[in-house]
């Protein structure tokens, strides 16, 4: 029995990045879809929920992808949907690559802090990224201050974490007010940065004098660089006292979590991995 993978994407183009992953993982058959919306993504559900009997369901699995993380989402929902009883398969979301990403950066920060005394920067805290980096974070019993250009915005991000996860300590903070961000930066032990491509966010000055801050994370791969003077293949990399990871550096991490990620989906047929499984099968690979 073949191990067919089903990528639905809602770009114009199936993402070619997705699809090398997918076969490097082990996939048998893969079958690419573009332009998958919530309104035609119904039958591509039913072909792969109807053609295998129940004991082989789980050779058949899901990928959502795409550059939109919100279609993305909305593409899970309706999936999650389509299933009934237990005629599924297994789905895996990960949209612009946003759950292995932020599963990446969290487990490379978890392996120098201890998150229940850490306070952490997330720059661009309402995208993707960011936003699962801070949630992944906010469980984990770090305060989260999660910043955007956007104060409205990153209330609003703060108060979709909070709805996700008891207790959680996160506090929005606007980019636009530096003084509110130098208040925030004085007893911050880790900042990531998850904004735009090619969009500095903190220069050097802001962060090197840092006396508290031991973790710099830095997920931006084109230049400039989203924090000044923090290399794209730094790898734990130690600079003016702290320890800085970039893309690159974080990117093998992300690279291994979505292969593993992709064969666990044919360990049975009724898994969804999101957020946080795809950051606990991360944990895994690191045990």
């Amino acid at each position: 029995m073949k191990k067919i993978l089903i990528q639905l994407d809602s770009s114009q183009h199936a993402s070619t990045f997705d699809r090398v992953v997918a076969i490097d993982a082990g996939v048998d058959e893969l079958m690419s879809y573009h332009e998958v919306t919530p309104v035609n993504v119904e039958a591509l559900v039913h072909g792969a929920m109807f053609t295998r009997g129940p004991e082989d369901l789980k050779n058949t699995a899901l990928f959502i992808g795409g550059s939109d993380t919100h279609s993305g989402e909305n593409l899970l929902r309706k999936v999650q949907e389509t299933f009934f009883g237990p005629v599924r398969v297994s789905v895996m979301m990960d949209s612009n690559g946003c759950n292995t990403t932020a599963a990446a950066a969290v487990l490379a920060a978890d392996k120098h802090l201890d998150f229940s005394e850490t306070k952490a920067l997330v720059l661009g805290g309402t995208g993707p990224v960011g936003l699962r980096a801070a949630q992944l974070l906010a469980r984990r019993g770090a305060e989260v201050v999660l910043a955007s250009r956007s104060e409205e915005r990153a209330q609003a991000a703060c108060d979709a974490i909070t709805g996700l996860v008891e207790d959680a300590r996160v506090q929005p903070l606007s980019l636009k007010d530096h003084k509110q961000l130098e208040a925030a930066n004085q007893d911050t032990s880790l900042i990531i940065s998850a904004g735009a491509a090619g969009v500095q966010l903190l220069p050097a000055a802001c962060w090197k004098p840092l006396k508290n801050l031991k973790v710099v994370i830095d997920l931006n791969a084109v230049p400039p660089a989203g924090i000044e003077d923090v290399d794209v293949m730094d790898k734990a990399t130690e600079r003016d006292g702290k320890i800085c990871f970039g893309a690159i550096g974080v990117g093998g991490t992300k690279m291994k979590i979505h292969k593993a990620a992709i064969r666990k989906l044919f360990e049975a047929n009724d898994l969804v991995l999101d957020t946080e499984e795809i950051y606990q099968i991360g944990v895994e690979l690191q045990s």
